[in-house]
């Protein structure tokens, strides 16, 4: 899959907790977001007018991106043969997200 079927298909299915969701799919989104929220903290840094700026563009992208984000993990989780229940490991920081992206790393199981 490449990067821009990727981002399509995430989009498409943005509230979608059904299904799978392959390794391509979920990595390539999960880079994307992660390069436009960068590039959209630059604004944190630049002063442009008013400095609440960049954390409104920031905070935006965030919840615009909450969903589809949640969505493909969960679809990720049970294409690796984990539940959705797993996706709770978002709550625990550093080791969480050590867990989650070793889980969301596994080949497709049956």
């Amino acid at each position: 899959m490449s990067f821009g079927t990727a981002i399509q298909t995430v989009l498409r299915k943005y509230a979608e907790f059904e299904g799978r969701a392959g390794r391509p799919e979920f990595w390539w989104w999960i880079l994307f977001s992660a390069l436009v929220g960068s590039a959209l903290s630059v604004f944190n840094v630049i002063p442009i007018g008013d400095a609440s700026v960049g954390a409104i563009f920031s905070g935006l992208w965030g919840v615009a991106v909450l969903l589809p984000t949640l969505a493909v993990l969960v679809r990720r989780l049970r294409d690796a043969g984990y539940g959705w229940g797993h996706a709770f490991w978002l709550l625990v920081p550093i080791a969480g997200l050590i867990v989650l992206a070793i889980m969301c790393s596994q080949p497709t199981k049956p």
